[in-house]
């Protein structure tokens, strides 16, 4: 075991970085500059900078994983790109250019590969990160960016490793609503799940579920993680509707699912439909996906009424089933037969 892997054994989740940080700025005039690969240090802002006054902050989050051959190799991180410029397009900032971000990942893995965990089931995390740079407090949008990218080498994002989870589901704030920020992955979106995931915790649980702003009814995503029910052999998540994160994990498991011969349903869930169907046990199981924690199964689920469990409370064999077969492309023990994994050294 590294010393940077003895470091991450005690290390709460995201709290060791590696040596060095990739930045970029853009300016109107000549667009993105060129990369630069720094010592990771304090950002200097000054407190007029828009970014402190006008949320215009987006982020990311990928992984890449260290395979058999002793290379390394990110997860999707096309998707992640992509998904980064339509987030920077709904905030009204500059879009990184794809290459720039690949390329970000590259340079940072090239200088900091030792950071990169050899033990299944860990992974470098990547967090891009790109703010407003303007300097003053006119409630304009800013014409200047800076990029950022660090890397932090991670294990099981919930202590203990892979345990049910218990979720409280809010029915007092909403994290999105139709022509809002719901699909983009800003920093404001975050900032405002924290009240409720605060009195989810007052209750006992893990997790917030959030519902659709308008009805109260419809099941949305757990905290930032996208949502999935079982039932017999029926992968069911909600549907994109505008206010939901498109993640790059949750399609993965839809193309995982069908590969595995399961029907793939993407719709509306009302919190009724989940209580009754696992009361009469037409549902089997619930899981959790994200970048992050990977798939979390879902145990118990608590509101105001009362609260239910889903199955035994156990994780299924179905969540556990995607879950391996996940890990397993992207530790490259098994074929990766959709192209999944972009190499990086």
């Amino acid at each position: 075991m590294s010393k940077t892997e003895q470091d991450q054994v005690s290390a709460p989740w995201g709290s060791v970085f590696t040596d060095h940080m990739v930045t970029a700025h853009y300016e109107p005039k000549n667009g993105w500059s060129e990369l630069a690969l720094e010592a990771y240090q304090p950002l200097q802002l000054e407190p007029s900078s828009a970014v402190l006054h006008y949320g215009q902050a987006i982020f990311e989050g990928l992984k890449a994983y260290r395979q058999p051959d002793n290379s390394i190799s990110a997860f999707r991180p096309e998707q992640n790109a992509g998904r980064f410029a339509r987030s920077a397009h709904r905030l009204a900032m500059a879009e990184l250019p794809e290459k720039h971000f690949l390329d970000s990942l590259a340079l940072l893995v090239g200088a900091d590969h030792e950071y990169v965990p050899t033990r299944p089931g860990e992974s470098l995390y990547f967090r891009p990160l790109e703010i407003a740079s303007d300097v003053g407090l006119l409630t304009n949008p800013s014409k200047t960016f800076l990029y950022v990218l660090m890397a932090s080498p991670v294990k099981d994002y919930f202590t203990g490793g892979v345990h049910p989870v218990r979720v409280w589901i809010s029915t007092e704030y909403s994290r999105a609503m139709v022509g809002g920020t719901g699909e983009a992955k800003c920093a404001g979106n975050y900032a405002a799940a924290m009240l409720a995931q605060k009195h989810g915790f007052e209750h006992g649980c893990d997790q917030v579920v959030w519902l659709d702003s308008v009805e109260r009814r419809y099941v949305e995503e757990m905290g930032g993680m996208n949502l999935f029910f079982i039932f017999d052999h029926r992968l069911v998540t909600p549907a994109l509707t505008g206010t939901l994160l498109p993640g790059v994990t949750r399609d993965s498991i839809l193309t995982l699912g069908a590969d595995m011969g399961l029907e793939i349903e993407e719709r509306l869930i009302s919190i009724d439909e989940w209580e009754q169907s696992a009361g009469d046990g037409t549902l089997k199981e619930v899981f959790a996906c994200g970048t992050a924690a990977v798939i979390t199964p879902v145990g118990e689920v608590v509101h105001e009424g009362g609260s239910y469990k889903i199955g035994d409370g156990n994780p299924g064999d179905l969540t556990m089933k995607l879950r391996e077969a996940l890990l397993n492309i992207q530790q490259g023990t098994t074929a990766d037969t959709h192209g999944w994994m972009h190499r990086l050294t």
